[in-house]
Protein backbone atom coordinates (compact mmCIF):
# COMPACT_ATOMS: atom_id res chain seq x y z
CA UNK A 1 0.00 0.00 0.00
CA UNK A 2 1.34 3.40 -0.98
CA UNK A 3 2.24 5.68 1.93
CA UNK A 4 3.38 9.27 1.76
CA UNK A 5 5.52 10.74 4.52
CA UNK A 6 6.05 14.49 4.82
CA UNK A 7 8.96 16.03 6.71
CA UNK A 8 10.83 19.30 7.00
CA UNK A 9 8.33 21.42 8.85
CA UNK A 10 9.21 23.58 11.82
CA UNK A 11 9.28 27.06 13.28
CA UNK A 12 10.73 29.83 11.13
CA UNK A 13 10.76 33.61 11.29
CA UNK A 14 8.96 35.70 8.68
CA UNK A 15 11.11 35.99 5.58
CA UNK A 16 12.80 32.68 6.30
CA UNK A 17 12.88 29.45 4.31
CA UNK A 18 11.99 25.81 4.75
CA UNK A 19 12.24 22.79 2.50
CA UNK A 20 9.52 20.18 2.82
CA UNK A 21 9.96 16.62 1.61
CA UNK A 22 7.36 14.07 0.58
CA UNK A 23 8.67 10.52 0.39
CA UNK A 24 6.68 7.65 -1.06
CA UNK A 25 7.06 4.28 0.64
CA UNK A 26 6.89 2.38 -2.61
CA UNK A 27 7.80 3.26 -6.13
CA UNK A 28 5.57 5.93 -7.56
CA UNK A 29 4.16 5.67 -10.99
CA UNK A 30 6.31 8.07 -12.94
CA UNK A 31 3.31 9.76 -14.53
CA UNK A 32 1.32 10.39 -11.37
CA UNK A 33 0.99 14.02 -10.32
CA UNK A 34 1.90 14.94 -6.74
CA UNK A 35 0.69 18.09 -5.04
CA UNK A 36 1.21 20.05 -1.86
CA UNK A 37 -1.70 21.36 0.14
CA UNK A 38 -1.84 23.86 2.98
CA UNK A 39 -4.35 23.84 5.80
CA UNK A 40 -4.25 26.94 7.95
CA UNK A 41 -5.72 26.78 11.48
CA UNK A 42 -9.51 26.72 11.27
CA UNK A 43 -9.57 26.77 7.48
CA UNK A 44 -10.11 24.35 4.63
CA UNK A 45 -7.27 22.51 2.97
CA UNK A 46 -6.15 24.31 -0.19
CA UNK A 47 -3.89 23.27 -3.01
CA UNK A 48 -0.77 25.38 -3.42
CA UNK A 49 1.47 23.51 -5.87
CA UNK A 50 1.51 20.45 -8.08
CA UNK A 51 4.01 18.68 -10.32
CA UNK A 52 3.29 16.17 -13.06
CA UNK A 53 5.35 13.12 -13.89
CA UNK A 54 7.08 15.02 -16.67
CA UNK A 55 7.85 17.93 -14.33
CA UNK A 56 5.22 20.45 -15.36
CA UNK A 57 4.57 22.66 -12.36
CA UNK A 58 1.60 24.62 -11.11
CA UNK A 59 1.28 27.14 -8.30
CA UNK A 60 -1.49 28.95 -6.51
CA UNK A 61 -1.26 32.72 -6.71
CA UNK A 62 -0.58 32.89 -2.97
CA UNK A 63 2.78 31.12 -3.34
CA UNK A 64 3.82 31.93 -6.89
CA UNK A 65 7.35 33.34 -6.96
CA UNK A 66 8.07 32.19 -3.39
CA UNK A 67 7.66 28.40 -3.47
CA UNK A 68 9.25 25.89 -5.84
CA UNK A 69 8.15 22.29 -6.30
CA UNK A 70 10.44 19.59 -7.66
CA UNK A 71 10.57 15.81 -7.84
CA UNK A 72 13.01 12.97 -8.31
CA UNK A 73 11.20 9.86 -9.48
CA UNK A 74 14.26 7.68 -8.87
CA UNK A 75 14.17 8.71 -5.20
CA UNK A 76 10.36 8.60 -4.98
CA UNK A 77 10.50 12.08 -3.45
CA UNK A 78 8.90 15.46 -4.05
CA UNK A 79 10.16 18.64 -2.42
CA UNK A 80 8.63 22.03 -1.75
CA UNK A 81 11.16 24.83 -1.30
CA UNK A 82 9.46 27.65 0.58
CA UNK A 83 11.12 31.07 0.61
CA UNK A 84 10.03 34.47 1.90
CA UNK A 85 7.68 32.81 4.35
CA UNK A 86 4.83 34.84 5.82
CA UNK A 87 2.78 34.33 8.99
CA UNK A 88 -0.19 33.37 6.82
CA UNK A 89 1.82 30.39 5.54
CA UNK A 90 1.43 28.84 9.00
CA UNK A 91 -0.43 25.55 9.04
CA UNK A 92 -0.16 21.88 8.24
CA UNK A 93 1.28 20.96 4.87
CA UNK A 94 0.18 17.74 3.20
CA UNK A 95 1.40 16.05 0.08
CA UNK A 96 -1.00 14.05 -2.02
CA UNK A 97 -0.80 11.73 -4.99
CA UNK A 98 -3.52 10.95 -7.47
CA UNK A 99 -3.85 8.69 -10.45
CA UNK A 100 -3.87 10.13 -13.93
CA UNK A 101 -1.52 12.49 -15.71
CA UNK A 102 -2.73 16.00 -15.00
CA UNK A 103 -2.36 18.15 -11.96
CA UNK A 104 -5.25 19.43 -9.91
CA UNK A 105 -5.17 21.83 -6.96
CA UNK A 106 -8.63 20.87 -5.72
CA UNK A 107 -8.48 18.79 -2.52
CA UNK A 108 -11.40 16.65 -3.73
CA UNK A 109 -9.58 15.54 -6.88
CA UNK A 110 -9.01 11.99 -5.64
CA UNK A 111 -5.78 12.44 -3.72
CA UNK A 112 -4.26 10.02 -1.24
CA UNK A 113 -2.63 11.94 1.59
CA UNK A 114 0.33 11.85 3.90
CA UNK A 115 0.02 12.66 7.61
CA UNK A 116 1.15 16.25 7.21
CA UNK A 117 3.95 18.37 8.65
CA UNK A 118 3.49 21.51 10.73
CA UNK A 119 4.94 24.83 9.60
CA UNK A 120 4.83 27.83 11.92
CA UNK A 121 5.95 31.24 10.71
CA UNK A 122 6.33 33.56 13.64
CA UNK A 123 8.72 36.09 15.12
Amino acid sequence: QLQLVESGGGLVQPGGSLRLSCAASVGTEDNYPIAWFHQAPGKEREGISCITGDHMTYYADSVKGRFTISRDNAKNTVWLQMNSLKPEDTGVYYCGIRSGVWCALEPDAGYSWGQGTQVTVSA
